[in-house]
């Protein structure tokens, strides 16, 4: 059965019992205890967590999911993917434990002419929690299962919670025998290889505190309402059922494998264990990568960028050692292309931005390779001029964290050279480095506000009532009051606050869109609304000060936001969507929107652009697009709609917003088509003016456009016109004629300043002779002979180096020293040369010059001969004069010192 089917076999399974069908949100959503959407559950959460109520009884989805806490296990096992689906059933305190069981039981054994997955009954394992009796009798009492297929495990195994305080529930989990040539005997709790997990039903009626009963730990409470959250694993299913050895093999990852076979010229079938792994992890990651970059990730040095550039150079490395020199990850994302887009077409129309970045990124990343190499080649030197034949953990280590070079390569290449690699010391490192990620993590995860004051308003007055599309003002009633984190039941004036109202005209923040601002009027008192903010899902916050009086729950409120304000903000997230669709139109799909910020009359754009600098020339004709569809006064509107009727129209979705079933589509004419949920103007006209100001790098394969819209684009080009209009007076030209003009006058300063520069090397050179006549000798007559002097201001580096030369050179065979000080603002540069009578002598110059750098506020160093280095005496007693005779005197006790020696 192929994986599409199965997929297509569980959705249907589940809509005709009675389910609503809901799309996989992206692989990222805005949550910060997660990197990634790991499991099924997660777009439910709001409705677990009882932030907000469930729009259905029970829903089922097929999510897309990335975990990267097993990667290492990635190739090795049977069952581990990063990427995998996982199909699930929710129900949202409608059916429980019976209705979960008979539900999962029915598809896995229901004969495949039914719909079902048509597994052997027989074969069937499930594990319980170890005192969840009511599961083990609905296993055996009503489903029929032998009470010895029927397993106990504690809550490491049959326990879920979140990691912290919130909901949770015991297990059961189903398994399938594979047969005794896969393993031991003996059921889940002796080998979970032969007896493979398929299935995992959460039982979620338990409230955990601050300790886990995953350890052991009571529950402190039971849930209001008792739910159910299942998690089946979509390539767990298809690799049994599509009679292979484990999920690397199944149709939709397979094909890749076939084409590094073809790439490689190496037999996956006949390869042994190591390449056999170096398939897997190729196959495995680089449909990953491939899943990640269609949902708007792109490759960085940090969160979820780091994880998606470790995956995509692991899959070159492995490419490496299976002999593949030449580039293959366009290729290889190609073929991920073919077998996911039955499911997930998206990835077949963004494939041309996802080939961009992935080849970006392994050009990147081949160059690291080479400098890896060179620094490779520097410490095997290093190992073997110390004698030693093992290259240390640290050298190991540094190439991993520092350049990227995988550790793999550098067994593999220190194997070559003759030598071993101190893993063990690398490892320790590698660990060190864990440990501090995990910490990280921990916090982050622990990093969220305390939200249960907000919840408790949720609770008991339901989600707010947003009528800001169509009103300025609302008569509304106060529903709860929180001061410090505290709900209360008043606030009086001085007091920050934080207001929530059944219903409400100000926009939260959200989308890119700052939010309204503006005053909550009521009998005897004012707040003033600065910030407007949903910390729980469908409850807008008002964050400000009470002006004057005392405002209290469940007191009546005019709800007045700044209009001035929200047509500016309203204007700026209009051209956003304009400046949008003219980038899309101009660089095509990859032009994808990765971030914006709508402000008063102003905005940031942010888009992926996996080919680089966007040209000055695309730019403004994009700026010309733009204020041409304003001339036509377009109407903008915004209904909503069905996704599916939104796809059809060709409207552009955000990768990480979660969209449900309807969703609200903004259109400017026929030139835009988004979907969003900000506030927009009426008319494209009612813009004025859109003024691109800027284009620049945020990050790999991310630009940031900035831009003016309305009467700030005007001011500007009124400050850019009086600007030229100066310069065109000073220089006595049209304005058209300003950049010749302007580049004739800086090509003749650039040449002044060369010959300047000249004139003033010259002068600085022909004092060589006069500095070397006034050397002093110390030590008597065969003493050394020592000059050091202050040069004019402003000498540069090379032109001091110069003259230091040649003082030098005008002392002959003697022994002598030259120290030469050259001042720049508050710092000083300094050159020390060293005759060779005086080398003979023991006196060295980057010897001399850490002498005495430390009294000069500096450091230096360099050669015997030669030696330089920089300070800053200025903020010393005496500034930088007696900085620089503090550094001649130490210089002169040193040369004494030999001399008298």
């Amino acid at each position: 059965m192929q994986t599409h089917e199965i997929r297509r076999r569980f959705l249907a399974h589940f809509e005709n019992a009675g389910h609503t069908p809901v799309p996989s949100a992206s692989l990222i959503l805005d949550d910060p205890t997660l990197l990634f959407v790991n499991a099924g559950m997660v777009q439910f959460k709001p409705y677990f967590l009882g932030e907000a109520p469930p729009p259905y009884p029970t829903a089922t989805s097929v999510q897309k999911c990335v975990r990267t806490g097993d990667i290492e296990n990635v190739g090795h096992t049977t069952r581990h993917n990063t990427f995998f689906q996982m199909a699930g059933n929710f129900s949202f305190g409608d059916y429980f434990k019976d209705g979960a069981i008979r539900h999962a039981w029915a598809l896995v054994t229901g004969s495949q002419d039914d719909g079902g997955y048509g597994f052997d009954p027989e074969r069937i394992w499930v594990t319980v929690y170890e005192n969840d009796d009511e599961a083990e009798r609905i296993w055996h009492e009503v489903i029929g299962l032998p009470s010895e297929r029927i397993q106990r495990r504690d809550g490491r195994d049959n326990y879920w919670d979140m990691g912290i305080p919130g909901p949770g529930g015991p297990c059961s989990e189903i398994y399938y025998d594979r047969g005794p040539e896969h393993g031991l005997d003996g059921g889940p709790v002796v080998d979970e290889d032969r007896y493979v997990e398929i299935w995992n039903l959460v039982f979620m009626q338990d409230v955990r505190g601050e300790q886990s009963p995953k350890y052991g730990a009571a529950p402190i409470g039971e849930l209001p309402s008792k739910n159910i959250d299942t998690g089946l694993g979509v390539e767990r299913v298809a690799f049994l059922l599509q009679g292979v050895d484990n999920v690397y093999e199944t149709d939709l990852v397979r094909p890749v494998i076939d084409r590094v076979e073809q790439l490689s010229g190496r037999s996956y079938d006949r390869s042994g264990e190591e390449d056999g792994v170096r398939f897997r992890v190729i196959a495995d990651h680089v449909r990953t990568g491939t899943m990640l970059i269609g949902d708007g990730v792109v490759p960085g040095n940090e969160g979820r960028g780091y994880v998606l550039r470790r995956l995509l150079r692991r899959v070159v490395r492995n490419a490496r050692l299976l002999g593949i020199t030449e580039p293959v990850l366009v290729d290889l994302v190609g073929v991920v292309r073919d077998a996911m887009s039955p499911s997930y077409p998206e990835i077949a129309t963004s494939y041309e931005r996802i080939a961009a970045v992935v080849r970006r990124e392994e050009e990147a990343f081949l160059a690291t390779l080479a400098t890896g190499s060179r620094i490779f080649e520097s410490a095997v030197a290093e190992t073997r001029a110390s004698g030693s034949t093992t290259l240390p953990g640290s050298s190991a280590f540094a190439l991993h964290d520092t350049y990227g070079f995988p550790i793999d390569l550098t067994l593999e290449m220190a194997s070559e050279a003759g030598l071993a690699v101190d893993e063990g010391a690398f490892r320790t490192l590698m660990d060190e480095q864990r440990a501090r990620a995990k910490a990280d993590a921990a916090a982050r995860k622990h990093g969220g506000a305390d939200a249960s004051a907000y919840r408790e308003v949720l609770e008991r007055s339901g989600l707010t009532d947003f009528l800001g599309y169509t009103d300025q003002r609302a008569d509304a009633t106060v529903v709860g009051l929180v001061v410090d984190g505290v709900g209360v039941p008043a606030a009086v004036e001085g007091d920050d606050v934080e207001v929530m109202l059944d219903r409400t005209p100000f926009y939260a923040e959200g989308g890119g869109q700052q939010s309204d601002t503006g005053r909550l009027f009521g009998d005897g008192f004012t707040v003033e609304v600065t910030d407007v903010q949903t910390p729980v899902p469908g409850l807008s916050v008002h964050r400000g000060r009470v002006l004057h009086g005392e405002v209290t729950r469940d007191a009546a409120v005019s709800a007045q936001i700044d209009m001035e304000r929200r047509s500016a903000i309203s204007r700026s997230h209009t051209a956003t969507h304009l400046v949008h669709a003219g980038m899309r139109k101009a660089l095509g799909d990859s032009a994808a929107q990765a971030g914006s910020l709508n402000a008063p009359g102003r905005l940031r754009f942010d888009f992926t652009s996996p080919a680089g600098a966007v040209p000055t020339s695309v730019l403004a004709d994009v700026e010309d697009e733009v204020n041409s569809v304003l001339l036509g006064d377009d109407e903008v509107r915004a209904f909503v709609t069905s996704m599916a009727e939104a796809r059809k129209l060709g409207a552009i979705a955000l990768f990480g917003e979660k969209y449900g079933d309807a969703v609200r589509l903004v259109e400017v004419g026929d030139y835009s088509r988004e979907l969003c949920g900000g506030t927009h103007v009426g008319r494209a006209g009612q813009l004025g003016l859109v003024k691109l100001l800027s284009e620049g790098s945020v990050g790999s394969g991310v630009r940031r456009v900035e831009a003016l819209v309305g009467i700030d684009a005007f001011r500007f080009l009124a400050r850019e016109h009086v600007l030229v209009n100066q310069l065109a007076e000073q220089f006595r030209a049209q304005p058209e004629e300003l950049p010749e003009r302007i580049s004739g006058v800086v090509d003749r300063l650039r040449a002044a300043e060369k010959e300047l520069e000249a004139v003033r090397a010259r002068a600085v050179l022909e004092s060589a002779g006069a500095l070397a006549d006034g050397a002093d000798v110390i030590g008597g007559a065969d003493g050394i002979a020592l000059v050091a002097a202050r040069t004019p201001d402003g000498v540069g580096g090379n032109d001091l180096r110069t003259l230091a030369s040649d003082v030098r050179g005008r002392l002959g065979d003697r022994p002598g020293v030259v120290a030469l000080f050259a001042p720049d603002g508050d710092k000083v540069s300094f050159v020390v040369a060293t005759t060779a009578a005086a080398r003979d002598r023991g006196l060295a110059a980057g010897d001399l010059v850490r002498g005495f750098a430390p009294t000069i506020g500096g450091r230096g160093g360099g050669k015997a001969d030669l030696a330089q280095g920089g300070g800053s005496p200025a903020g010393g007693p005496g500034g930088m004069d007696a900085g620089i005779g503090a550094a001649i005197d130490a210089l002169r006790a040193q040369v004494a010192g030999t001399a008298g020696a």
